[in-house]
């Protein structure tokens, strides 16, 4: 009998703890009860990595943009999405002013398309990250787009 006791008592304590261990986890986003695969995070990680790296340091803009895309459509739920559509946005828009090391685009990229991309990712920044640390530069680069995309026109994200 007290075995029994004793384990549902374990069973009762481990419900009560789950919920708060569950909350304690890194999203700044809306998407804080997503469920995560650690393969895709690790390989986002990577890609994230090397978009920083491209970015940052490289000034290739198009690279950078390029593993942001790979992320977003292979990884909506990644813990650090904020981050790679503030990447994202701001690669598009320094393709479309012509800036970076790119010898040049593809042909059918525009420099009308890759200021509405701009805007669409750091869009959804605005809109679903309000707590992420990219939020304010997003909005500072949002004002020379003409403000946010209306929330009704943007793609659907990961956070909706």
């Amino acid at each position: 009998m007290k075995k029994v006791l004793l384990l549902i008592s374990f069973f009762f304590a481990l419900g009560l703890c789950a919920p708060v261990t569950m909350a304690q986890g890194g999203s700044r986003g809306p998407d804080q009860t997503a469920v995560r695969d650690p393969e895709m995070e690790k390989d986002s990680m990577h890609n994230l990595e090397v978009a920083r790296q491209y970015f940052k340091l490289k000034k290739a803009y198009l690279a950078s943009l390029k593993r942001c895309e790979e992320i977003i459509a292979g990884n909506p739920t990644f813990s650090k999405i904020d981050e790679v559509f503030y990447i994202a946005g701001v690669s598009s828009l320094r393709l479309a002013e012509g800036k970076g090391k790119q010898k040049q685009l593809p042909a059918d990229v525009t420099s009308e398309k890759l200021r509405d991309d701009a805007r669409e990712y750091l869009s959804q920044i605005f809109y679903n990250y309000p707590d992420s640390p990219f939020r304010k530069e997003a909005e500072k680069e949002l004002r020379s787009l003409g403000g946010p995309k209306p929330k009704d026109a943007l793609q659907p994200s990961s956070g909706d």
